[in-house]
């Protein structure tokens, strides 16, 4: 079995919340060491071997620290971590692994015989780089339609059928004029579409499920019978999630990341694929609590945790997708932080779905642009989200946002050509 697949591992990841740090030079090598709280010394030793692949361990005991430590300085790497390990005045440690991938399948066979549960965290780590380093392509397989994710970035067309949308509220409330601004998003390139009947805008209050669905039931009704790729539809209610299954929808979208026991069970029963997006609270209340000690690290653990309850649950991992939700109970500088980062989240296993469009963090960045003027900000967005890996970026300007990852993607491929083999045939 691929380690990278087994259920010991993906379990292992999500406890350890083991993930592949995504950095570029040696100035943000050192930025993650420090977070170790790691002696300035050896700090600075250990950035200046270059680049190598970092690997973040979330939690480590005081007696494995060491041992850990021990094991990658014998295969000529190393691992930083908190400098009270050495005198015990810490109990546990994060550590960050530095060697190359050569080093780490030597290091790895040698956790196995140590003790302090260090060979489940080499299975982890193991796993962590094999999903980070994965680029074959892979099929989201919807009960009517699919899409191959991997082969290039791709697009969520986003379709609201709200009065009350953050960007386009009320423009499509009608469901003649949704569906053909759906149909208008496909004939742009939209390889997926998301359609929405409740505005999470920050803010927002909940709807009735009753509400919601009369908004979306003619749309998607009437899109079912037209359409050729994925219909997800983006919804935090179970009962609304098991109707729009019943009237044809492939994938469920649920912001709030699978919280409600019963939204589990209706996507495990349906055996559909679902995103699994990281919120803190609700809209009405997700911006009063942006603090976190490590923005990257708690997204990346509560996505862990909540895909892990989801297995459990019987959802398929082939079925999963996840999302850091971007501006859901996140500052500005927390958002942009996640989106530099984004291809850490790939460490999981899943897909990375990443919705950044005409967000209020852009307009921050662009001197306080309007909604209706982020139209650069956003595909700027987009491309840092595909360059670092995720592999669906969630658009309303859908157009634009497909030329742009074209970009990407011929950019990617330019010069290999003819003499390149062809990829491996989607799984």
């Amino acid at each position: 079995m691929d380690p990278s697949t087994a259920p010991s591992a993906r379990a292992a990841i999500a406890k350890h919340r083991v993930r592949v740090l995504q950095v570029e030079d040696l100035g943000e090598i050192a930025r993650e060491l420090e977070r170790t709280d790691s002696d300035p010394e050896g700090v600075a030793l250990i950035a200046r071997k270059g680049r190598t692949i970092l690997v973040r361990v979330g939690d480590v005991s005081l007696k494995a620290s060491p041992l850990l430590k021990q094991e990658f300085l014998a295969v000529g790497a190393d691992a930083a971590h908190a400098r009270g390990v050495a005198d015990h005045s810490v109990e546990r440690s994060i550590v960050v692994l530095a060697a190359t991938l050569g080093q780490y399948r030597r290091v790895v066979p040698k956790l196995e015989r140590q003790p302090f549960h260090l060979g489940d965290v080499g299975r982890a780590v193991e796993s962590a780089i094999a999903n980070f380093s994965r680029r074959s392509p892979r099929t989201i397989r919807g009960p009517h339609r699919s899409v191959v994710l991997g082969d290039r970035p791709k697009t969520m067309g986003v379709v609201n059928v709200t009065p009350d949308s953050f960007s386009d509220g009320g423009r499509f409330l009608g469901s003649d004029d949704a569906v053909a601004h759906a149909e208008r998003l496909i004939a742009e390139g939209a390889d997926v579409l998301d359609i929405g009947a409740e505005s999470t805008r920050p803010g927002a209050g909940e709807v009735s499920v009753d509400a919601e669905w009369a908004r979306l039931a003619p749309v998607l009704t009437a899109l079912q019978a037209r359409v050729s790729i994925p219909l997800s539809v983006d919804t935090r209610h179970a009962d609304v999630a098991r109707r729009a299954i019943d009237a044809g929808a492939d994938w469920i979208n649920d912001v709030s990341g699978l919280r409600d026991p019963e939204m589990r069970r209706v996507v495990a029963h349906a055996g559909i694929p679902v995103v699994v997006m990281h919120m803190r609270g609700d809209p009405t209340t997700m911006q009063r609590d942006t603090t976190y000690t490590d923005v990257r690290d708690e997204v990346y653990g509560a996505l862990g945790s909540a895909t892990e309850l989801a297995i459990a649950d019987g959802i398929l991992p082939e079925h999963i997708l996840v999302d850091p939700g971007l501006g859901f109970g996140k500052s500005g500088a927390q958002s942009l932080e996640l989106l530099e980062h984004a291809g850490e989240f790939r460490s999981l296993g899943y897909p990375v779905v990443l919705g950044a469009s005409r967000k209020s963090f852009l307009g921050a960045a662009t001197s306080d642009a309007p909604v209706d003027d982020r139209l650069e900000a956003s595909l700027a967005a987009a491309v840092v989200g595909a360059v670092r890996g995720a592999e669906l970026i969630r658009a309303h300007d859908v157009r634009a946002t497909v030329r742009a990852l074209a970009m990407v993607h011929a950019a990617r491929t330019a010069g290999v050509g003819a003499s390149r083999e062809p990829p491996p045939p989607p799984e």
